[in-house]
């Protein structure tokens, strides 16, 4: 089985991506949901155990392609476990307006959490750039980005 990780800042399109994909019929997991992740000092992480369980899940009925969604501090111990790395990214004012307009995640709507995620843009977005194996800019549709990611991986 092939691991795809598709990761990048909050507004970038990656629950969207993953709902595409899931409709074209591939296994798709976000851990920001599930016993994936941990709150450490105030810090969400990935749940090493939930996701090295989820990445040796070699059974029979998860043939093909796993993509799996997050952006934490360390998952870069898991990189090694990753077929290929996919970066969403977009422009600062393309992540204010998604961030401040959608309505199926709170985050980002708060200035605070806002402001964070720009600086995240500046900070660790070139972290997850210079890890990743393709480096999608969402600002096509989804249907688009999914054509992309799936050209990459297959």
């Amino acid at each position: 089985m092939k691991r795809v990780l598709i990761t990048g800042m909050s507004g970038v399109g990656k629950t969207s991506l993953l709902h595409e994909l899931a409709a074209r019929g591939y296994r798709t997991v976000d851990t920001d949901y599930g016993d994936y992740c941990e709150t450490v000092d105030g810090e969400t992480l990935w749940h090493e155990g939930g996701i090295d369980a989820l990445l040796a899940d070699d059974s029979g009925e998860h043939r093909g392609v796993l993509f799996v969604q997050g952006t934490t501090r360390n998952q870069v111990a898991f990189y090694p476990r990753f077929d290929h790395i996919v970066l969403l990214s977009a422009p600062a004012e393309v992540l204010v307006e998604r961030l401040t307009t959608r309505t199926n995640n709170p985050y980002g709507k708060d200035p605070a959490e806002l402001a964070e995620t720009l600086d995240y843009l500046e900070t660790v977005e070139p972290l997850l750039r210079a890890a990743a194996t393709l480096e999608v800019v969402t600002t096509v549709t989804v249907e688009r980005v999914a054509d992309l990611v799936l050209e990459h991986v297959l």
